[in-house]
């Protein structure tokens, strides 16, 4: 997610002045052309905080690049990005600020495009009050509704409802009041205090700044006046305190303090905390900045704490009030808003940014997806880009968290793809689960080294992938036979046997997929503890999944064999006649026609079939299991 800051800088005198007055953060946000650029570019015009060289400047682009005549587009103030102007829409989230005698102000410029719905997630995560605009002409649209759902889950709890290009509209009253009641009809299923509605030209400045003579009919205030007055003043301070760790500051051994921002709450010297993740109590001994100790600290405040006891605290931590402690959990309900390209699919392994932590997780089941149209709950088997559904989590290690209505600070996250990096979703948690709180693991009187010395070899997952039809079970079948010859303990998992049985539930769409090579995952762990060297003959196209299996099993108890086999020379071969179907259509998601197959980039074993007969590759298999010592 991108964002830009782009500041005018007020004058000195002012500048006083702005630092003793409160502040305001709000974006601008609706769909596409609404005109949320230009009325920014208004605010900034009518507050006099253009400058001579600024405004020079704004009349050349204006010309080059404006979509006003010969009258200025204030918009371009704002549209910084070449690829922006020449579009006419907003890309990326700029920020800008501006003053009134009454406020200051930090308001971001968000794209109205569905594609960048991610950077105006950005935008509203930071902000008390959101402008939606709505084109008069027209009217409530879908992603006018869909940022106002994520307005509504991102905490934002105030809005200001401009109806802007009024004037287009011939400042028609009966306009504005079917858009503002088609507007309030949608929110009431949404959580905002106020819902404020003006008709406003951002073009020419109706009811902008200053009061309109062409819209008598109206009589509340001015956008500014509006802005100027709500009341959005943060409870933070008045919550429990909370302070995720960013840093273990250790500049030398006589100094060691933990560095961060207060999300909420209070802290002190004397005041007693609490780890939250181990339950371990300390005291604040001082709180330090870089201009000296302060006596408190307030939420939105950057400090070091330094503690009276020597405790284990990492970066990622979250130090908590002892009497007000936030949950730990490893299962807990979110809404999601999905933003990557390829879907979100549960059981595939992601990794979660939460504060400054980073622990594995997956969607552990999808509830239901939200059409933002209607706010109905839909059953849905994924997420595709810009969707909200609301799922079950499970996390590899226990996580300190508050629920997102509670505290915007601890209850947010991210999720991040584990193979490009790419951050694709973001994540308000509900509540936290608890339902296996009392299931504890047997202590065996029998264990996995008992069997292994009974066996006399080693366990191990050899794991077949390859396109169907690639040769992956006449492979693994004469691996399985020279091992039983050999005394070895083995089973063979191939994918067709337990789709008969243990996966007779799950179709071949990409989510029930990953849930298919889940499960066998778990079964090829239970084999592994057993003692037997098990081999897994699945097609298994994603290389996410084939991760997550790996990453059920140590170092050397895991295999991939990759059976490499060009896609003609299965469709030539094509034993079952599934190429046929698939290429005629037949055949839905078929790995190699309609679905993709992601060849593995460091398999522990290639069998290039082109090259070695399938007994010559199965040859090679066991030599490799031989020098490996699993034998």
């Amino acid at each position: 997610m991108t964002e830009t800051l782009v500041q005018t800088k007020p004058a000195p005198a002012a500048a006083a002045d702005d630092a003793q007055k409160s502040l305001l953060r709000f974006l601008t946000c609706g769909s596409v052309d609404d005109g949320k650029s230009t009325l920014i570019g208004r605010l900034l015009y009518d507050s006099k905080l253009i400058l001579d060289d600024q405004l020079a400047a704004l009349e050349r682009d204006s010309r080059r690049h404006g979509t006003t005549g010969e009258d200025l587009d204030l918009a371009l103030l704002v549209d910084g990005l070449e690829a922006e102007r020449q579009q006419g829409i907003t890309i990326d989230v700029a920020y800008r600020f501006f003053a009134t005698k009454r406020r200051s102000f930090i308001v971001a410029d968000t794209p109205g495009h569905e594609q960048y719905t991610r950077n105006m997630a950005t935008g509203a995560s930071n902000a008390d009050l959101a402008v939606i605009l709505i084109d008069a002409r027209k009217g409530v649209l879908t992603q006018t509704k869909r940022h106002s759902y994520i307005c509504s889950l991102l905490g934002i709890r105030h809005i200001a409802l401009a109806v802007n290009k009024i004037d287009i509209a011939g400042y028609d009253q009966a306009v504005f009041d079917r858009i503002v009641a088609e507007y309030m009809s949608f929110a009431e299923g949404l959580n905002f205090i106020s819902v404020t509605p003006v008709p406003l030209s951002a073009r020419f400045g109706d009811n902008v700044t200053v009061r309109s003579e062409h819209t008598p009919w109206y009589q509340g205030p001015t956008l500014v006046e509006h802005l100027e007055t709500v009341d959005v003043e943060s409870d933070a301070a008045a919550k429990p305190f909370r302070f995720p760790v960013q840093w273990v500051n250790r500049p030398n051994l006589d100094f060691r303090g933990f560095s961060g921002t207060v999300a909420s709450g209070t802290v002190k010297p004397g005041d007693k905390i609490t780890v939250a993740a181990s339950g371990k109590e300390t005291t604040v001994s001082r709180v330090v900045t870089y201009d000296g100790d302060l006596a408190e600290a307030r939420a939105g405040d950057a400090v070091t704490l330094t503690l009276a006891d020597e405790v284990d605290i990492a970066r990622g931590d979250l130090l908590a009030a002892p009497e007000a402690r936030p949950e730990v959990a490893d299962q807990f309900a979110a809404h999601l808003l999905w933003m990557g390209d390829e879907p979100m699919l549960p059981g595939r392994p992601y990794l979660m940014r939460i504060g400054a932590r980073y622990v594995p997780v997956k969607m552990t089941a999808l509830k239901h997806r939200i059409d933002v149209d209607t706010l109905e709950h839909f059953a849905a088997r994924t997420l595709s880009l810009n969707e909200i559904g609301v799922g079950n989590f499970s996390t590899a290690a226990a996580i300190a968290f508050d629920p997102y209505v509670d505290n915007r600070e601890t209850g947010a996250f991210i999720l991040i793809d584990r193979y490009t990096n790419a951050t694709v979703g973001a994540g308000m948690i509900d509540h936290g689960l608890r339902r296996a709180a009392n299931i504890h693991r047997q202590a065996l009187l029998v264990g996995r080294e008992d069997r292994e010395r009974l066996n006399g070899h080693k366990p191990a997952v050899l794991w077949f992938t390859g396109l169907s039809g690639s040769g992956k079970s006449t492979i693994a079948n004469l691996v399985e036979r020279q091992l039983h010859d050999r005394g070895v303990h083995t089973f063979l998992l191939d994918g067709d046997n337990v789709r008969h049985g243990l996966n007779r539930d799950l179709g071949f769409t990409d989510a029930e997929r990953v849930e298919n090579i889940r499960r066998v995952g778990e079964v090829a762990k239970l084999f592994v503890e057993s003692g037997s060297i098990v081999l897994c003959s699945f097609i298994s196209p994603f290389r996410d999944e084939r991760r997550m299996v790996r990453e059920m099993f140590s170092a050397e108890e895991f295999l991939e064999v990759f059976i490499d086999t060009p896609i003609e020379d299965c469709i030539a071969r094509d034993p079952k006649g599934l190429y046929a179907k698939a290429l005629d259509g037949q055949i839905a998601n078929f790995t190699g026609v309609s679905s993709p197959y992601e060849p593995p980039e460091a398999a522990e074993l290639v069998a290039p079939t082109r090259e070695k007969t399938p007994a010559e590759a199965a040859e090679m298999i066991v030599a490799a299991l031989d020098q490996r010592g699993l034998l």
